[in-house]
């Protein structure tokens, strides 16, 4: 085997940060972990909320802070401004998360474009702000037939392009409205266990990486990119 060239021309040495256990955090925040939930239907009895509300229950009893949006009135991208009430509820909880979940139907082989409107309205940046970037998430769907992965496949692709860390672990309720009592509480079944351990697995994760969160995205390619503006700035400014 040749002997491998150990310079690297085409490397920004300045912004190039070699990964350490010395730079994660050293103390963990002592704080209940900050879950969003979402869900993605209208309806006077959606099971996507349902399912949601059992979360938060379930998230609460494990220690977690939660917070569910309620997208009743919240325009269609780009049918009103950031403005709007909705809008700006929904943003600063996006802000104030640690961990989210999103809970879909499945229309149409697809999650729904209510839920889709939701992290639409959310930008990759607010100023200086990332809303979403290294948060965890935790993905769920329902169906009115047989179990189906359409959603939850297409919410992995969603919170990957929203710079989150989603969690392995994912839940799909088939005949949902089986599966609730008429109390609106969901019954014993495996289907419930899964979502246990859902929930159990974004606690994990946010737990582990909440405080580190800024270091586990930090980019090679953004930090260049920053240095190069700084540097054409301050070359403007001596002209």
């Amino acid at each position: 085997m040749p002997k491998l060239d150990a310079t690297m021309p085409n490397l920004d040495v300045t912004q190039f940060n070699v990964p350490h256990n010395q730079s994660f955090a050293k103390a963990s925040s002592q704080h209940k972990p900050k879950i969003l939930l979402l869900y993605g239907s209208l309806r006077a009895r959606s099971f996507s909320r349902l399912v949601i509300e059992e979360s938060a229950r379930l998230l609460n009893a494990m220690g977690a802070e939660t917070r569910i949006f309620d997208p009743t009135g919240l325009p269609l991208p780009d049918g009103d401004d950031a403005s709007h009430v909705k809008v700006v509820e929904l943003r600063e909880l996006m802000m104030w998360s640690e961990g989210q979940v999103w809970c879909s139907p499945e229309r149409h082989g697809a999650m729904t474009g209510i839920l889709k409107s939701q992290i639409d309205w959310v930008p990759l940046s607010i100023g200086a702000v990332r809303p979403t970037q290294g948060k965890t998430l935790a993905v769920m769907q329902v169906s009115g037939g047989s179990q189906s992965f359409n959603a939850v496949n297409q919410m992995r692709v969603l919170g990957r392009w929203m710079r989150m860390l989603t969690i392995p672990n994912q839940s799909s309720v088939a005949k949902a409205f089986m599966e609730f009592d008429d109390n609106d509480r969901m019954k014993p079944s495996p289907y419930y266990n899964r979502i246990v351990d859902v929930l159990e697995e974004l606690m994990k994760f946010t737990l582990l990486t909440r405080d580190n969160s800024d270091y586990l995205v930090d980019r090679y390619s953004e930090r260049v990119e920053t240095a190069e503006q700084v540097s054409a700035r301050v070359n403007q400014r001596s002209i």
